[in-house]
């Protein structure tokens, strides 16, 4: 008897390409326990508003046309306004998606 073998296809990496003056930030992980050593439970952990760029676009449009440079960079760690980014989950991850001035600061 013959041994038939199934492929498996392979997983497509989809990439994500913002525009204009978009960055795509991965959320770093929440804590799980305070500094006094206190564990906190998942239904009670806040998403830290802070991350790191993956992606960034190309620059926002002037008025005379032309782009300006983005300030961040990817790999820069960013701390961000909690109610502006847009989710996005692409299989199991979770990404954000926000504007450039949505950003606050980059962490050094």
């Amino acid at each position: 008897m013959a041994a038939t073998a199934t492929k498996s296809k392979p997983k497509s990496k989809v990439t994500l390409q913002p525009l204009g003056d978009k960055v795509v930030v991965e959320r770093e992980e929440s804590q799980e326990k305070t500094a006094g050593g206190i564990y906190i439970p998942d239904a009670a952990k806040d998403k830290p508003s802070r991350g790191t760029i993956i992606a960034i676009g190309t620059g926002k449009v002037l008025d005379d046309g032309s782009r300006g440079a983005m300030q961040v960079k990817i790999g820069d760690r960013v701390l961000f306004t909690s109610y502006a980014p847009e989710s996005i989950e692409i299989g199991d991850e979770e990404y954000l998606l926000m504007s450039e001035s949505d950003i606050l600061a980059v962490i050094e």
